[in-house]
């Protein structure tokens, strides 16, 4: 059965006769009765009693009749769901663990508030696990820093993270000449931004960590910088999130490698009204890094 037989089915029902079923439909009579005819024989069954010009429903045609009402009801809202501009529905956001933890409480928080008919999921992720899963449908747009893999993506930026090295309490400058480069770091698995930010400036003064400690959470990470593990490096931002920030010394980066573009991606034409209003609510956090960026 199509839609197209059924609301024929429908306007003949409503109408009692296929004359004013045609007129109010604006078919030929003849249309409308092979059409009816048409349906009948792929049901296997008689849908009117006919008498005369009239028509009555028969068992089978009352049997059918809510199920075409409500499949008539739904292909209604789905054709307004589709060209509605309202936000509605399921938005699966993906964002790194620093990202959520520290720039998204605040907006998501007021993007539910603003659209309560938008069904909002969170799920973090690397980088590239989050464009792959853009890519692949799985996510609707993501937060991601820096390159990712190729695709027909589109993206925005929204923040800007000054990143910073640290270190336990005490130690001593970081980066400086003839200084020896820390040998071990704290990071996220291979595929974290961060971790391939501070493997570069590593590889950019002649070195690399003899050893890597791979953490699952920020608050792990900087746990183990406080004991003396080894280094990290992670937005300052998130610094504001651990209680134990006074155990812990901060080593700034040299102009030009300290600071993290965030941009909100998604996939080329899939840009909905529900990624519209997220961008639109993140304006001010862009005025903001426009700010900083030419301070």
């Amino acid at each position: 059965m199509d839609l197209g037989d059924l609301q024929i089915f429908q306007a003949v029902v409503e109408a009692g006769s296929v004359t004013r079923a045609a007129e109010h439909l604006h078919r030929v009579q003849s249309n409308v009765t092979t059409r009816i005819r048409q349906l009948e024989q792929k049901l296997g069954v008689a849908l009117f009693i006919r008498e005369g010009k009239r028509l009555h429903l028969s068992p089978a045609g009352w049997q059918l009749l809510p199920y075409a009402q409500q499949l008539l009801a739904l292909a209604a809202q789905a054709r307004e769901a589709v060209c509605d501009d309202r936000p509605r529905g399921p938005l699966v956001l993906g964002a790194m663990e620093s990202t959520a933890a520290v720039r998204l409480p605040g907006p998501l928080s007021e993007f539910v508030k603003r659209y309560p008919e938008v069904k909002l999921t969170l799920k973090t992720g690397n980088p590239q696990q989050l464009a792959a899963a853009v890519l692949a449908g799985r996510m609707d747009t993501a937060f991601v820093t820096g390159p990712i893999a190729e695709g027909p993506l589109e993206r925005v930026p929204v923040f800007s993270e000054e990143l910073v090295i640290v270190a336990q309490a005490g130690h001593a400058p970081i980066g400086k000449a003839h200084q020896p480069l820390p040998p071990v770091i704290v990071a996220f698995e291979p595929g974290c931004p961060h971790r391939a930010r501070l493997e570069a400036w590593y590889a950019r003064r002649d070195g690399m960590p003899l050893q890597t400690i791979e953490i699952t959470s920020y608050h792990a990470m900087l746990g183990c910088v406080v004991v003396g593990m080894g280094i990290s490096l992670l937005p300052r931002g998130v610094l504001a999130t651990f209680p134990d920030r006074d155990r812990l010394s901060l080593h700034p980066l040299p102009r030009g490698e300290n600071r993290a573009s965030t941009d909100l991606i998604w996939r080329s034409g899939a840009l909905s009204p529900k990624i519209t209003a997220l961008l639109q609510l993140l304006k001010p956090a862009r005025a903001l890094r426009a700010e900083t960026l030419a301070g």
